[in-house]
Parts: C-alpha cells; structure tokens; sequence
C-alpha cells in the first residue's frame, strides 16, 4: 500500500506542474519575457492551493513547507519559454494542461479538505476553489476572460470529479480508487467539452 502523503505529494507536484505550464503557455500567448513567464506560471500552479489552505487555516502555506516546488515552476516556465516557439506550443496546449490541473486539484482539494476535518459539502467546493482559482487569477493577470465566465464546461467538470471523490470515500471505497474515480471524471468531462464543444446553455431573453 502507497502511503498517503507519497501519494498527494505526487498528485500535488503534477497539479502544479501542469497548471504551471498552462501559466507560462498564457504568457507566452501575451508575449510575455521569461520573468513574465514565471511569475505568471506561479500565479497559476500556486493560486488554486494558496486559497484552500487559507480558508482550512492551514498554515504555513503548502507551497512554504515545499520550496523546491517553486524552483520547479520556475523551470517549467523557462522550459515553455524556449519550447514554445520552437515547438509551436499554443492555445490547444494551454486548455489541455489545464484540464489536466484542473481534474488533479478538484480531488486533491477535497482529500486535503477532508483530512483537515471539512465536512463532506465543504470539501467538494474547496476541491473547486483549489482547480479553478490559479486559473483565474491566470487570466485576470493576462487580461483574458476567465474560462469560468464563459460557456465552457469547466467548474462543472471540477465539482463533479470532487463529488465523485468525497461519495466515494464516504462510501468506503478505497482512497486510491476513490482518487483514480475523480480525477477520471472530471478529466474526462471536461476533455469531452474541449473535443466536442459542449457547452452550458446560455440565459436568453424572451
């Protein structure tokens, strides 16, 4: 049996690691220069988990008890900064990184939740707030329109892997299949918006 925080340190550092290029790859999208590119990507790995741990009060911050996660970010964004032009790295590439954050910190958010003692409705919106707030700030920064407000299926995707999670392990089911269960679902949602282009209906007026 993998131990418990071998497991959420992994699913943490891939979290970050994804959100944090789909930072860099919006920077490199406003033709930012590389310390725009940093900065940006920490914004986005570090925003999502920041506010969680804030609003359990579990300090210090995740990403202070973990320092190495920022050289990591930091490589991340000058590995983008030199590949994406070269590689032609782009905007399908952005949304696709942060699907991937986005199914990874929905569960993870909601494990930590639950751990710190949440109940069970808390949990799932807290697994939302740790998938989507990196994100927005990433887009507010690059004066875009968060994916949030749009049509796109995004927080959707995000409450439905954190609900899967938090009913799973109600129910008894294993951490690890609880954990794989999520993080399939909400990927899965929301790669069957990108690829499809589903979307919520809009309000119309009569």
């Amino acid at each position: 049996m993998i131990p418990l925080d071998t497991v959420l340190g992994v699913i943490d550092t891939v979290g970050v690691v994804a959100f944090a290029a789909s930072g860099a790859l919006a920077a490199a999208r406003q033709r930012m220069d590389v310390v725009g590119f940093i900065l940006i990507a920490l914004i986005t790995g570090l925003g999502g988990g920041t506010l969680r741990d804030l609003l359990l009060g579990r300090l210090p911050l995740f990403w202070l008890r973990a320092p190495g996660l920022l050289a990591m970010i930091a490589v991340v964004a000058v590995l983008v900064f030199v590949a994406a032009p070269r590689f032609r790295l782009g905007a399908r590439m952005l949304i696709w990184a942060d699907a991937l954050g986005l199914a990874l910190y929905a569960v993870l958010g909601a494990e930590i939740a639950l751990l710190a003692g949440a109940d069970p409705w808390a949990a799932m919106l807290l697994g939302v707030v740790s998938a989507s707030f990196g994100g927005i700030m990433r887009d507010v920064v690059c004066n875009e329109v968060p994916l949030l407000l749009t049509r796109e299926i995004y927080l959707l995707a995000a409450l439905a892997g954190a609900a899967c999670f938090v009913m799973l392990r109600l129910s008894g089911v294993w951490r690890e299949h609880a954990v794989l269960a999520g993080m399939c679902l909400a990927f899965g949602i929301r790669a069957a918006a990108i690829r499809f282009g589903w979307s919520l209906p809009p309000y119309r007026e009569r």
